[in-house]
């Protein structure tokens, strides 16, 4: 199973999306643990983590948890605005997706793919 995690400044967004990506994993069949945290557990929660999901507000915070997660062996992607919008959660989960696989070396890819223009992909290694 992987962890995902998802934080905001103050955990209420993340919880939100968390609850939505929790649904759209089950309905794909996806082994996913999806929890919600805000900046000050971050660390600590890491190490335990195969992707953090980052909220849009906190861009400009970015670049520093990127690099924590990076420490960590840690996917990490900064989540586009739209993530809190109609559909933003599908994105989301589209996004899990193609970290997750990229970890893995793997070459599959998505059947419907979200445009680059919807996503910020920020932690390709």
């Amino acid at each position: 199973m992987d962890k995902v995690l998802i934080v905001c400044g103050a955990g209420a967004s993340s919880t939100f999306l968390a609850l939505r990506l929790r649904g759209i994993a089950r309905a794909r069949g996806l082994d996913l643990t999806v929890e919600a945290g805000t900046l000050a557990d971050v660390a600590e929660r890491l190490a335990a983590t195969d992707v953090l999901l980052v909220g849009p507000h906190l861009a400009t915070q970015f670049a520093e948890l990127q690099a924590e997660a990076a420490a960590a062996g840690t996917r990490s992607a900064l989540l586009p605005d739209i993530v809190f919008q109609a559909g933003g959660a599908e994105h989301a989960a589209d996004l899990v997706t193609t970290l997750l696989a990229e970890s893995r070396g793997s070459t599959d890819r998505l059947a419907a793919e979200p445009d680059e223009g919807e996503l910020t992909w920020l932690n390709e290694r």
